[in-house]
C-alpha cells in the first residue's frame, strides 16, 4: 500500500529521512481494527518523529501520522484514538503509553490497524477531514483547557502562538465555551485570523495584555514562558503541552510562582473519554476545526515543508485515495 515514512532519522534536516512509497498492509490481529483512511492530519510530533524523538533508529522504517478518520471493516465511518497501551485493550496490560508512530505504524498510509478500542463513531456532522483534525492537536487543547486548567465560561485565557495547531484550536474551544480569549502572534496575518476566530484581543509577543488572566495556554516553550508566567492572575494556571521554541526560558520566574501562588500544569494528549466529549462538543455547537491546507496524500512533503516553515494557520490534512 502507499504510505508516507520516516527511512531515516536527521535531527537538523528531518525531512531528508522522509520518504513516500509502498509499505506492507497491516496484517489482522485480535482485538485489533483495520481502518481505511480517508484524511489524516499531520502534527508537529511527525516532524519530531523525523528528528528521532519518541522514534529509535531500530523502529525504522516507520509510516509517519497520529490522526485520522476513515471507514471500518463494517462500513462504519470512525475517528481513530492514537494513545495506545495503559488499558490493556489490544495490547498487554503492563505495556507503557505510546503514540502511533513510536511503537505502531501511523496514519499516513492507505490503511492503519489500531486496536479495536481505539475506535470512535465519527459524528455525521462532520466531514472526514475535519474529523481527522481532532485527535492529536483539538484534543490536547481540550484536555489543556477543560480538564487542567478548569476554566469556565467567563474567564480569560491567553493562548501562545496563534497559528499552530494546539493554539488554534484552544481560541476556537474558549470562544464557544465562552472564554475571554486573548492571543499572541509574531505574525501581523495571524493575529488578524486569531481575531476573526473569536479572540478579544490578538497582541505581538511579549505585549502586555489589558488584564491578567486566569489561565495561560503554553505551547512555545522557552520564547514565551517569562511572559506567560507575568500574565496570569494570582493563583492562576500556566498548563503548557509543549516547547517549539526550546525547553530551556532564561528567566524561569521562580520568585512570582511561589509568591503570587501560581499553577504550573503539565499536559499530554486527552483521554478516549474527553475525545468523544470533543467529538459531541463540535458536533452540538458546530465548532469545526481551522483547516489551511487539504492535500492528497501523496503530495505529502508539500505539507511537512509548510508546517516546518511555520507558514501554516490552523491544521494541514492529507486526503487518502
Amino acid at each position: 500500500m502507499f504510505a508516507v515514512y520516516a527511512a531515516r532519522i536527521d535531527r537538523d534536516q528531518p525531512l531528508s529521512g522522509l520518504e513516500l512509497g509502498e509499505r506492507p498492509a497491516p496484517e489482522a490481529r485480535p482485538g485489533w481494527s483495520t481502518v481505511t483512511v480517508k484524511a489524516a492530519s499531520l502534527n508537529h510530533h511527525d516532524l519530531w518523529s523525523l528528528r528521532g524523538v519518541g522514534l529509535p533508529e531500530g523502529r525504522l522504517p516507520m509510516i509517519l501520522g497520529c490522526d485520522a478518520a476513515g471507514i471500518d471493516e463494517d462500513g462504519n465511518e470512525v475517528v481513530l484514538h492514537s494513545v495506545i497501551g495503559q488499558t490493556g485493550h489490544g495490547v498487554g496490560p503492563g505495556e507503557p503509553r505510546s503514540i502511533l508512530t513510536e511503537r505502531y505504524p501511523g496514519t499516513f498510509a492507505e490503511q492503519v490497524a489500531v486496536p479495536t478500542w481505539n475506535v470512535l463513531p465519527k459524528p455525521k456532522e462532520l466531514s472526514f477531514e475535519e474529523a481527522a483534525c481532532l485527535p492529536t492537536a483539538w484534543l490536547t487543547a481540550y484536555r489543556m483547557l477543560f480538564t487542567n486548567a478548569g476554566v469556565r465560561p467567563g474567564d480569560s485565557v491567553l493562548v501562545q502562538g496563534a497559528g499552530g495547531g494546539v493554539a488554534t484550536a484552544a481560541i476556537v474551544l474558549g470562544k464557544a465555551a465562552g472564554l475571554r480569549v486573548f492571543a499572541t502572534s509574531r505574525d501581523e496575518a495571524k493575529r488578524k485570523r486569531a481575531l476573526e476566530l473569536g479572540a478579544v484581543e490578538a497582541l505581538e509577543p511579549g505585549a502586555r495584555l489589558p488584564q491578567r488572566v486566569d489561565a495561560v495556554i503554553e505551547t512555545v516553550g522557552a520564547a514565551t514562558w517569562s511572559h506567560s508566567v507575568k500574565s496570569l492572575r494570582p493563583g492562576g494556571t500556566l498548563v503548557i503541552s509543549g516547547a517549539t521554541s526550546g525547553d530551556r526560558p532564561s528567566h524561569a520566574e521562580l520568585t512570582r510562582i511561589f509568591f503570587l501562588e501560581l499553577k504550573v500544569v503539565g499536559s499530554t494528549m486527552g483521554s478516549k473519554d474527553e475525545l468523544e466529549d470533543l467529538l459531541a462538543f463540535c458536533a452540538a455547537a458546530g465548532v469545526r476545526p481551522v483547516i489551511d491546507e487539504v492535500l492528497p496524500m501523496d503530495r505529502a512533503r508539500e505539507g511537512f515543508e509548510r508546517m516546518e516553515t511555520g507558514g501554516q494557520f490552523g491544521k494541514i490534512v492529507l486526503t487518502g485515495p
